[in-house]
């Protein structure tokens, strides 16, 4: 696997609160980035749902060793893109 985009999947509907909080973080998914542009990710993530509604983390590993997802978010990272990493 080439390079990716870490994606965050979000609450359904849901806009900042008056308080400028962002809504929850769902889940933390990886897809391949888009070979034309690659700060864009691919139409599906490697567990195969949709990047369409996804929010672009802007996260990547400053270290070798590094995870691929934000630490802060490790129980939340999708563990069928985690296999698919792993697997490739």
């Amino acid at each position: 696997m080439g390079t990716i985009v870490v994606l965050f999947e979000m609450e359904p509907d849901e806009a900042p609160g008056a308080d400028g909080v962002e809504p929850p973080v769902l889940a933390v998914h990886a897809a391949g980035a888009d070979a034309d542009v690659p700060e864009d990710p691919q139409p599906r993530t490697l567990c195969g749902l949709d990047t369409g509604p996804m929010e672009h983390a802007h996260y990547r590993p400053t270290r070798p060793g590094e995870p691929w997802y934000p630490v802060a978010l490790a129980d939340r990272r999708c563990l069928d893109c985690e296999r698919a990493l792993r697997s490739s």
